[in-house]
């Protein structure tokens, strides 16, 4: 029975179906290359540091269990800064935010890691790309949350919500234009050099208390925390501009400028844009005082929405397919707009609540359908390393490989084996 009622609440959740990819896709989503184009100012100086610690992760660590260390680690303390101030308006203690910009530290660390493991043990897999883009996801949306309740955005709920949906949106336009041009493209300021500037703001805010973000600026006379809001605003703005020159102006490499499924470069925008046009409207209209009064859990669960799409849009990308414009990641927002649209029949706090684990269930579920699916097509383990058949180790030339295992893996053809990982790339996530 329990088995039957998990099908049921799955297909309830899927629209119908228990398999999220087709065959066809699979295949595509197998032969996926990965292509990256550019790198960040800080990224280059961190990858000295990030070679020398791979050297002492262990080789049976797997690369996506990395990454999932890294975001559990990072879950976990900016779920410490909510407990503090779900209302983004109380002051944090100290060691909180050392914890927090700790807990980001060990998450970009780990995040850059993952790829060169993979490389180090042969275990590149699309199904790598994919759970990273995944993960990192789920991570703009804790790290955004975490500046404003650092900055005490909650009494500036204007700012809060233009912050944080500007954040989700600028990560989902990053693979909305990887969609249209088949390139994951990186500029000079990227995600690197923003962990980092968020870093220092918990830092200096344990240091100096929160008071240091009220303080006004001479002559100009706004308050501190107005700064990093605007440096990521602008940042945002220019980072949109470069997507949209390749969305709108170069258009797709598909056939006449579409993406790389063949389909036209607006259709992502559709459902990213309701989830938006959700967020904005529930709050403007709202009755009573309850998105005020809990704008954390109100961007949570709007931002679990938004992973889920992001992350269909990767899937969309990799496997070659058509972005779907109506989601069930929709299904929170629109239950609080109907209620809303119907006089608040149901009581706003229990039904945010009621979304947030709706939209968060919902992510998990599609999240662990796809990695089980990709597993099963391509005879993989998500969180294992494969060791080599010892057939073929036998019959390698012993120069090639080293009993220790580190130098065997990493001179190990990988295409002899009976995982069929040939069709991958090696692919390096940071």
């Amino acid at each position: 029975m329990a088995a039957d009622g998990f099908s049921f609440g799955r297909r309830i959740l899927r629209f119908g179906g228990d398999r999220v990819l087709t065959k066809e896709q699979l295949k595509r989503l197998a032969e996926h290359k990965y292509s990256s184009e550019g790198s960040s100012l800080f990224e280059a100086l961190m990858q000295p540091f990030w070679r020398e610690v791979v050297e002492w992760i262990p080789v049976w660590w797997a690369p996506n269990a990395i990454t999932l260390a890294g975001l559990i680690v990072n879950a976990v303390t900016v779920f410490i800064l909510m407990m503090f101030s779900p209302d983004a308006k109380g002051e944090l203690p100290a060691w909180s935010l050392v914890l927090c910009a700790l807990g980001l530290f060990i998450y970009q660390t780990l995040d850059a890691l993952d790829g060169k493991q993979a490389r180090r043990t042969n275990s590149s897999t699309p199904l790598g790309e994919l759970f990273d883009h995944g993960c990192d996801s789920l991570s703009v949306v804790f790290v955004i949350v975490s500046m404003c309740i650092t900055l005490q955005l909650g009494f500036n709920l204007e700012i809060m919500y233009l912050e944080c949906f500007l954040a989700m949106f600028i990560f989902y336009a990053a693979h909305w234009q990887t969609y249209c041009s088949g390139t994951l493209k990186f500029g000079l300021i990227d995600v690197t050099e923003g962990q980092w500037s968020i870093i220092i703001l918990f830092l200096l805010t344990a240091y100096f208390g929160p008071s240091l973000w009220l303080t006004r600026v001479p002559l100009l006379g706004f308050q501190l925390k107005l700064v990093p809001v605007v440096i990521g605003v602008v940042g945002t703005i220019l980072a949109a501009r470069s997507y949209f020159r390749v969305i709108f102006i170069q258009g797709g490499v598909g056939r006449n400028g579409s993406t790389v499924a063949g389909t036209s470069v607006l259709s992502p925008l559709i459902p990213m844009g309701i989830l938006i046009v959700l967020g904005v409207t529930l709050w403007k209209k709202s009755i009573g005082h309850t998105f005020d009064d809990h704008p954390v859990l109100y961007v949570m669960s709007f931002g679990m929405a938004s992973s889920k799409i992001t992350n269909k849009l990767v899937v969309a990308h990799m496997s070659k397919s058509e972005m779907e414009m109506l989601d069930c990641a929709l299904l929170g927002p629109g239950m609080l707009f109907l209620n809303q649209y119907f006089d608040t029949f149901f009581d706003e706090h229990f039904l945010l609540w009621l979304c947030f684990f709706i939209c968060t269930f919902d992510l998990i579920l599609y999240a662990y359908q796809i990695c089980n699916e990709i597993c099963l097509f391509m005879n993989i383990s998500c969180f294992r390393v494969a060791r080599p058949p010892i057939r073929n180790i036998a019959r390698s030339n012993p120069a090639t490989h080293s009993i220790g295992g580190i130098n065997g893996c990493e001179n190990f053809d990988s295409s002899r084996t009976s995982m069929k990982l040939s069709s991958s790339k090696c692919i390096e996530h940071s």
